[in-house]
């Protein structure tokens, strides 16, 4: 039976290593729990990034179109997708 995990290795600066174990022992959790959660809440960010970059994509094309039907909204959201 394959390993349902893989193991990933990579250099940190000392200091950020030190905060690391800080944080694990804070938040009492595995090293391998917080990376966890950290790829999540970065993920997170991301997916917000990217929909406050829509949004203000759409801004423009409302201020240069004028008022839209719910139609129209529906239309413009979709159409990129």
């Amino acid at each position: 039976m394959g390993r349902k995990t893989a193991v990933l290795g990579f250099s940190v600066a000392p200091e950020i290593a030190a905060e690391y174990e800080k944080l694990t022992a804070r938040q009492k959790t595995t090293k391998s729990e917080l990376f966890r959660r950290m790829v999540e809440v970065y993920k997170d960010r991301l997916a917000e990034e990217e929909f406050f970059a829509l949004q203000r994509k759409m801004a423009r094309r409302v201020r240069r179109r004028g008022p839209l039907t719910e139609e129209e909204v529906s239309r413009i959201v979709f159409e990129d997708r």
